[in-house]
């Protein structure tokens, strides 16, 4: 591909689905931009006001999409804009081809494979729709490949994100092969047995993807060894002994394990605020002094909230000593709400919240506070007053609940964590685990939380504090800057 050299000019490029900006429309017709979040902005502002970054990402919006247009070939320049110092190219990507690409592939394919949510007996069903849909998710990372050749200075390092992006690392490297480029998967990644549920060509397609990069990054070293069988299975590539490089067709990409922590001194200072303080006395005057157990989570569908749910009603089934001395203050908040199985998961929880009123609510206790608007400065303040996190995904790359909660809670929370989550790696010493399905257990578990001597409670969540910030955002990123050599 003969690149064009107008603005070829980056020694950093990141691509991610999701950027660092996103626009709304005002009443005059002025678009107005407003700073994302998350860790990946908060780990890219360390390096984008001293290196030449941009940063590729999609219009998610019919505001996003003029942004877009208006400026020259989606460049977006970083003044102005708070970006931490990047420069931002957004993708006028057609909306039918973004959809398929996003919602029938990354969300109801990939997402579902790698976090084995299919109910295999029904789904999934590949068939010609489907192969119209990946044509448009190959398109929709070829779109990206494109945007990082154009802007990529001669032997730039270009950071590609997640599961949307699995195609971009072999396209890119197709169309310059002088650039260093990684790729890291938030997700867990499905076993093989589990992987080849996908249609053999596109099982290969998206392995020989990432397989184009030169580094690829997981939360825990059991995404990468799961990575590893599965190119070795059904690629027949080499895999080092020790499970830290892949080679197939000449080409080698090491493999590495970087768990994304939390920045102590950001989320503190956040949790501070004046937002947050207004609902954390908010939140103390709805929990009445009681025993609190906190649980924050989109409503996804490996996130598992009905059976925590139902292992709280079991707790109080079973230990009738807690009626009417605790609360669960449940925070789902909305998710993929165009995709149905979502909207239908979102009215289950619900359901079982007040199912659990109905049978253990009395005139002066409510026994579950549950809200599904998305509100950060609650989280926070739930943070802050938990007894108990309870976080107990079917499967997870990393969580950052598990991690947020012990640096923020002014109690010494006891986590009750997943052995499915990727943080149970790092943080399982000084949790309580449990089996996902198991509600009996779970239940048992949050019993032991709420009876934890103070020294113990205290001195775990420490423990877990210091785990959980281990390696900050920033760090996270620099680590895989620095891995590309």
């Amino acid at each position: 591909m003969a690149r064009s050299t107008t603005m070829a000019s980056a020694a950093l490029l990141v691509a991610s689905n999701r950027g660092p900006l996103s626009f709304t429309e005002s009443d005059d017709g002025t678009l107005v931009a407003r700073r994302g979040g998350g860790g990946l902005v908060s780990g890219l502002s360390t390096v984008g006001r001293t290196t030449d970054t941009v940063w590729v990402c999609a219009a998610l919006s019919d505001a996003d999409r003029a942004a877009a247009r208006q400026a020259p070939r989606g460049r977006l320049d970083e003044h102005g804009h708070d970006t931490g110092g990047s420069a931002v190219r957004m993708l006028d990507i057609p909306p039918a081809t973004f959809s398929r690409a996003y919602n029938a592939v990354a969300n109801s394919t990939l997402w579902f494979v790698h976090h084995l949510l299919y109910a295999t007996p029904v789904s999934p069903s590949f068939g010609s729709q489907f192969r119209r849909e990946w044509e448009s998710y190959r398109d929709y990372n070829r779109a990206f490949a494109v945007a990082l050749a154009e802007e990529a200075a001669e032997g730039a390092k270009v950071l590609v994100q997640d599961y949307h992006l699995t195609l971009v690392p072999w396209q890119l490297r197709e169309m310059r092969p002088d650039l260093r480029i990684a790729h890291f998967s938030h997700t867990p990644w499905a076993p093989p047995d589990y992987f080849e549920v996908l249609p053999r060509n596109v099982a290969t397609e998206v392995l020989r993807g990432l397989l184009g990069a030169d580094h690829a990054g997981f939360h825990s070293r059991r995404w990468t060894d799961a990575f590893a069988a599965c190119c070795a299975r059904l690629l027949g590539a080499k895999v080092d002994p020790d499970g830290t490089s892949v080679t197939h067709d000449g080409h080698t990409t090491v493999l590495g394990v970087h768990a994304l922590g939390v920045d102590p001194d950001e989320i503190r200072e956040r949790s501070w605020r004046d937002d947050v303080q207004l609902r954390r006395s908010s939140l103390l005057e709805q929990v009445k002094g009681l025993r609190t157990i906190v649980r924050i989570d989109r409503t996804e569908l490996s996130k598992n909230i009905a059976r925590g749910m139902q292992a709280y009603a079991e707790l109080l089934r079973t230990r009738p000593e807690w009626r009417e001395r605790v609360v669960l203050v449940a925070f789902a908040y909305p998710s993929r709400h165009d995709l149905p199985e979502y909207r239908e998961y979102t009215a289950l929880v619900q359901r079982i919240a007040v199912e659990i009123d109905g049978e253990f609510g009395t005139e002066s206790w409510r026994p579950v506070l549950l809200q599904v608007d998305d509100d950060y400065a609650r989280s926070l303040a739930a943070y802050r007053i938990a007894d108990v996190l309870l976080v107990n995904p079917l499967r997870d790359g990393m969580n950052l609940v598990a991690k947020e909660g012990p640096v923020v809670s002014e109690r010494g929370c006891v986590l009750v964590l997943s052995t499915q989550a990727g943080a149970a790696d790092e943080l399982g010493d000084d949790a309580l685990l449990v089996n996902p399905f198991d509600i009996s257990g779970t239940a048992e578990a949050l019993h032991t939380a709420l009876t934890m001597p103070d020294d113990e409670r205290a001195g775990r969540s420490r423990r877990l504090a210091a785990a959980a910030t281990r390696l900050t955002p920033q760090e996270w990123f620099a680590e895989q800057v620095a891995a590309l050599g």
